[in-house]
């Protein structure tokens, strides 16, 4: 069974990374994940053990962050404004640890104190700031976890302590303090970002009752209710327009600035804003399943599934950590022993090593940057289910495209009509018309559209669709046949077949052949943009597949640009198909397949990234996906790519800075060429200047 833990206040990536891992370990829990967005623990554990659990995890999360607050998610959740009071004690208590210590710096330096009131002042300061780090590494220590940052923090400044660096050690301690508060208010303001560009679903929403306009809470309305939008307002639930018309803005769903007019039959979706008009719209999906929840879950969820970078960090400091410790631990005694010189300077010079080799830049800032590259990529209509998925999209050499609805708009129009002699262009479509009358398929309404004129349907009678052929009809007695070349040729009509690319409809009426229709599926305004995107973005193959026949896939791939097709496939076909293109794809590669999400889903699937086009309102689309491009542009793919490589970019950036760094602070450390005060650039500076640097992966 599912269990999932409230954690108000976790706001550090490095203990959320911790508590899933020891979570995870627990026996009868077969997966652990913390959501850093979402403060949440989900774990999946027998029911047996999930009676005894709770108070266990309670335990492992106040281990490494002793005051968040630990609920299971059905109870009630605490209000907003403890977290704010405890940010606001904590600033409190940064405050006046830094004041005691400047007061007792410029009292030193104006009339210097007696030594025993100079270290009692720095002591109290040292406490105020870092009382808690001491407490917790002391914890931490009796349950066997030592290598972690308040270990480090701890032996370093009390070290320092001892060897008479007292100024060094609270200034270590405070501006440790005030880089892990910059990384609470990066994480806190990255997790509010990303929540406001997901504020999209309405507190309210209008319904009529006995005659009156009443207002109620979304989650209250049933499917198959009507509700009110007027001007200004964000539709709460999806829906399909029954009266009304308004321009919707869709900025919310798709990041385009466009607003689109919606008229009476026409779907709407929860989350866009109505603009200029009042439209009454049929409820389709509850509150809890329309397309604005849905996209919120999505985003907020995405933090579970982690990016190789970030789990290699993870690795890297387990092993990190122990190593520096006892590095630092050699360079205080082999020296000395074996070497001569003074015990204090080798000491000093291990302590600095430690405060240097604190590893917070990287377990802070990696899933920081990803987070918010999550983020950016949602604003411009770019859903990314994890950002395992979002590192992926850096790696594409192959991208297979689907055409019915992802190359192609998946609508079906008359662009040509052919007469024999004797017949006019009319006197063709409106026998098509006639014979598609009682038809359902998307040719047969392409047709009915292109005529327009009311047809009398009392003049038909002896209706047939022939399978795989075509349709036969009687009109006025006379037959119509409407099909493909093999129907006419069953039935003995004289013709000569059309080599144009694309659908053809062959008309014959009372024996005779009258003419053909060419219908085609229009190619998206910038579907050829997209291909050309992707080849300047390094794809080195661009594939299309398709179930039309082979002049189409032809026709349709050498006006994109396409590297190769695949024509007249069967779903299971395209699968086959994949797997071939999988099979030699470049080493280091990944393998996309962009489709419409609704008929492709076994091709998504197999794809080391699915990504869906046109998702808007699909569910089929947004479940199989591994990304939803939110409009029907393949170009949006492209501006993926690009988010995603800023998004490692910047997370490559902090790694290179704070090894850099540390590394180099690190080896002036042990020469004795560095002191404590630059020892605190090289952690805390470091890490503040990459959290910052993090966050411009909001603006990918």
């Amino acid at each position: 069974m599912e269990k999932v833990f409230m954690l108000k206040g976790l706001d550090c990536p490095n203990c959320s990374a911790k508590i899933e891992k020891e979570v995870g370990a627990l026996d009868g829990i077969t997966s652990s994940t913390v959501n850093l967005m979402k403060q949440t623990l989900t774990i999946t554990v027998d029911e047996d053990r999930a009676r005894t659990i709770t108070p266990i995890i309670e335990s492992i999360v106040h281990t490494h962050e002793p005051d968040v607050e630990v609920q299971e998610k059905d109870e009630t959740s605490s209000p907003a404004s403890e977290e704010e009071e405890t940010t606001r004690g904590r600033i409190i208590r940064l405050a006046a640890g830094a004041v005691v210590y400047i007061a007792i710096m410029v009292f030193q330096a104006v009339h210097p104190l007696t030594d025993t009131a100079y270290l009692a002042g720095l002591i109290a300061a040292y406490l105020i700031l870092g009382y808690d780090v001491l407490w917790q590494a002391l914890r931490n220590i009796t349950r066997g976890r030592i290598f972690d940052e308040h270990f480090l923090m701890s032996i370093s400044t009390v070290g320092a302590f001892g060897i008479g660096e007292y100024p060094e050690a609270v200034a270590v301690m405070l501006f440790y303090q005030i880089g892990e508060w910059f990384q609470d208010l990066a994480v806190d303001r990255s997790r509010h970002s990303i929540a406001g560009l997901m504020d999209i679903r309405p507190d309210i929403a209008h319904i009529r009752q006995d005659g009156k306009e009443i207002t109620v809470a979304p989650d209250t309305v049933a499917v198959g209710s009507t509700i009110i939008v007027h001007p200004g307002e964000r539709i709460p639930l999806d829906g399909q327009v029954t009266g009304g018309s308004s321009l919707l803005d869709t900025k919310a769903l798709t990041g385009e600035s466009v607003p689109r007019r919606v008229h009476s039959g026409d779907t709407a979706l929860s989350g866009c804003i109505a603009k200029d008009g009042v439209i009454e719209i049929k409820v389709s999906h509850t509150f809890g399943e329309s397309t604005a929840s849905k996209i919120i879950d999505l985003v907020q969820n995405a933090a579970s599934r982690k990016a190789p970078t970030e789990r290699f960090i993870t690795r890297f400091c387990r092993y990190y950590t122990p190593f520096v410790v006892f590095s630092a631990l050699l360079l205080g005694l082999i020296p000395p022993l074996f070497f001569g010189g003074l015990w204090s300077d080798w000491l000093t010079r291990a302590f600095i090593f430690l405060v240097i080799s604190c590893p917070c830049a990287l377990v802070i800032s990696i899933p920081l940057t990803f987070f918010s590259g999550i983020g950016a990529a949602s604003r411009k209509g770019i859903l990314v289910k994890g950002s395992n998925y979002l590192e992926a999209l850096t790696q594409l050499g192959t991208v297979v495209f689907d055409k019915t609805g992802t190359l192609t708009k998946g609508v079906f129009r008359v662009t040509a009509i052919d007469p024999a002699d004797s017949f006019t262009k009319d006197d063709v479509l409106h026998l098509a018309a006639l014979a598609e009358s009682q038809s359902r398929h998307p040719i047969a309404l392409s047709i009915r559209q292109a005529w327009k004129n009311p047809l009398d349907m009392t003049t038909l009678s002896a209706y047939q669709e022939l399978s795989g052929h075509g349709i036969s009809v009687l009109y006025r007695g006379k037959q119509i046949l409407a099909g493909n070349e093999a129907l006419l040729h069953q039935n003995q009509i004289d013709f000569t077949p059309s080599s144009a690319a694309g659908t053809k409809v062959y008309i014959a009426y009372d024996g005779t052949y009258a003419g053909c229709l060419h219908i085609t599926d229009e190619i998206k305004e910038d579907s050829r943009q997209a291909i050309q995107g992707l080849k300047k973005a390094g794809v080195s193959q661009t594939v299309m597949l398709t179930g039309d026949a082979e002049d189409i896939g032809r026709t349709v791939s050498q006006k994109l640009g396409l590297d190769t097709y695949y024509a007249q496939l069967l779903p299971q076909d395209k699968v086959d198909r994949l797997e071939e293109l999988d099979a030699h794809k470049q080493a280091g590669k990944k393998l996309a397949f962009v489709g419409d999400g609704i008929n492709d889903a076994p091709v998504l699937a197999r794809a080391d990234v699915g990504i869906a086009m046109g998702g808007l309102g699909s569910d089929a689309a947004i479940e199989a996906a591994d990304v939803v491009l939110m409009t029907d542009e393949p170009s949006k793919l492209v501006t993926a790519i690009r988010v995603a490589r800023a998004t490692k970019s910047i997370a490559w950036q902090n790694i290179v800075l704070a090894l850099g760094v540390k590394g180099l602070f690190l080896i002036l450390g042990a020469l004795g060429m560095a002191n404590m005060w630059e020892a605190v650039f090289g952690d805390v500076g470091v890490m503040v200047l990459a959290v910052l640097n993090s966050m411009r992966a909001l603006r990918a």
